[in-house]
């Protein structure tokens, strides 16, 4: 990805969050970023970010074009666009939820490779699990490339990207509640705000390390923790018998179901 032209069309909280990751670990890349009100994303430029707000200049020179666009829009954007996009020279991945890749082919009106990618906010820190959709593979080592410089990318099949936002975008903030909730109930055993929310944090950064290094399933970990007659199957099985895993689950059915709404 060395020298290469990326743009970021509609710079919001998931653009600036894979800018930021870019800024971070992508070496010797020429970043461009387009939004309408350019004021909020002025401070960019000390890193060296070219921002406009005309998204057809963006464009002139990029090699990949993310649009990081909500669903309503990003086809009346790539219609503007379409004209002057080069099918030889770009690439466009986009990160707008349920909009398949037959119309955004459609709408661009030329042969151009495109590519759908569900990032998540965590790209801000270089943690975003991405996952890549594309009928075809001619440039996956250069969007897993620039991807893998936010975090971890997987291929999936884009009939399961609507499933992906939920998972991996919206459970961001599932996992944020569930956080939130556990300083709560840390608050109202004894410890301070902040003692709580330490503890908490690394309590469960380490959990997911210890999934992602061992490869094992959470209840292989959870057995080596649950000891009879022990304190944490007793609070395991109260949240249990008042509905913690099927809340949960209903809630990411309840958020599948409303893409389509």
């Amino acid at each position: 990805m060395e020298g290469k032209n990326i743009t970021i069309i509609g710079c919001g909280n998931l653009g600036q969050a894979i800018l930021k990751g870019l800024i971070k670990s992508a070496k010797n890349v020429n970043l461009v970023v387009t939004k309408r009100d350019t004021s909020a994303i002025k401070h960019f430029e000390k890193e060296g970010v070219r921002i406009l707000d005309d998204n057809i200049q963006a464009i002139e020179n990029a090699n990949l074009i993310l649009l990081a666009l909500k669903p309503y829009n990003v086809l009346e954007v790539l219609k503007d666009l379409a004209p002057h996009l080069n099918s030889k020279k770009q690439v466009i991945v986009s990160l707008a939820t349920g909009v398949m890749i037959s119309d955004l082919k459609d709408t661009a009106q030329c042969n151009i490779p495109i590519y759908r990618a569900m990032p998540n906010t965590a790209a801000d820190v270089g943690a975003s699990m991405t996952c890549i959709a594309a009928n075809n593979n001619i440039h996956d080592a250069l969007i897993e490339e620039c991807f893998n410089t936010i975090g971890s990318t997987i291929r999936i099949d884009e009939t399961l990207m609507d499933a992906a936002t939920v998972l991996g975008a919206c459970g961001v903030a599932f996992v944020l509640r569930f956080m939130r909730g556990m300083v709560q109930g840390g608050v109202q055993i004894g410890f301070d705000s902040k003692t709580a929310s330490a503890i908490v944090n690394q309590t469960v950064k380490g959990a997911a390390e210890l999934l992602i290094s061992g490869g094992q399933h959470p209840e292989f970990e959870i057995d080596k923790v649950t000891t009879p007659k022990g304190c944490t199957i007793s609070g395991l099985n109260e949240m249990e018998h008042n509905g913690f895993s099927s809340a949960l689950i209903k809630g990411i059915v309840s958020s599948f179901n409303a893409i389509d709404s």
